[in-house]
């Protein structure tokens, strides 16, 4: 959720009943402390900052943690033993996220309260290994023997049942709240992603840090540079910097990077943070009855 979860969408999930949670990866230290303060006086829930740990100045943004008052973690992209210790020892919740049973079961070593299984069909970064969460949610469930939490794919009431039918004690949703009015990516974007259809996204750059793109002019550059058997330097070279930061929050949708699930074919509309939450929770307990006439 780089680009899309500041402290309007974190503090109106928490607000709507969710957990919102910053997505610090996309913030320099003193912006997520700016963040942190604002969502701390825009809700008086609970909310939590999202950490990927490949990204720069990790130690900043730990301590900035810290010191605000932050009680909930999710790290990603990373060893989870790196900060976790030190987190709690705080009083701080860690909850990890992964991809496979393999780290989730390294994760629960490490300490953590929780894990995130999130399958292949995540935007954003992603596993290499292509698990999709219908079969990594109950392999993970299988062996874990700590809160269970699953991500991928899922963006409806009846998409956060069938997670929990599966093993999972709690769902994580990110794609459906880019296309929220509070979250920061830029109009043209969250446009992009309300009408997406099946088969227009792809996970592409494993070489690098897998991700899952809109198939726009910078994902086409890419296949095409595939075709070439393109070295990691090379693919560096063409990927550059800031390539999110120019699709997602400013806008260009030719040669930025969209990062967004397979689920947004299912996303047809910007709403506020809170009427999704509300739709989502009405459409689980809906599903909850259906299901239970069978």
């Amino acid at each position: 959720m780089i680009w899309n979860s500041g402290w309007r969408l974190a503090s109106a999930v928490s607000n709507a009943g969710g957990l919102g949670l910053l997505g610090a990866g996309s913030m320099y230290p003193e912006v997520l402390r700016e963040h942190i303060v604002k969502c701390q006086k825009a809700t008086d829930k609970p909310f939590g900052v999202n950490v990927p740990m490949l990204y720069p100045n990790l130690e900043e943004i730990i301590q900035i943690i810290i010191e605000e008052g932050v009680k909930i973690v999710f790290t990603s992209a990373g060893n989870p033993k790196t900060y976790t210790a030190r987190l709690k020892e705080h009083g701080i919740t860690v909850v990890h996220v992964v991809s496979s049973v393999k780290f989730a079961l390294k994760s629960e070593a490490a300490g953590v309260d929780a894990v995130v299984a999130e399958g292949f069909e995540a935007g954003g970064h992603n596993g290499r290994d292509e698990t999709t969460t219908l079969t990594l949610i109950p392999m993970v469930k299988e062996q874990l023997q700590i809160p269970l939490i699953a991500a991928g794919g899922i963006a409806t009431g009846r998409g956060m049942l069938a997670a929990m039918v599966l093993g999972a004690d709690a769902v994580q949703v990110g794609s459906r709240f880019v296309a929220s009015e509070e979250s920061s990516a830029h109009r043209a974007f969250k446009e992009v992603v309300v009408h997406a259809k099946e088969g227009d996204t792809e996970l592409t750059l494993k070489e690098l840090a897998p991700v899952r793109l809109i198939k726009n002019k910078f994902y086409h550059e890419v296949k095409e540079l595939y075709k070439s058997s393109p070295t990691v330097d090379q693919l560096k070279e063409l990927l550059g910097r800031a390539r999110a930061k120019k699709g997602m929050f400013e806008g260009d949708l030719d040669d930025g990077e969209l990062e967004i699930g397979q689920i947004a074919g299912l996303i047809h509309s910007i709403k506020p943070a809170a009427q999704i939450v509300a739709e989502m929770v009405a459409e689980f307990n809906e599903a909850k009855t259906e299901v239970t006439k069978f």
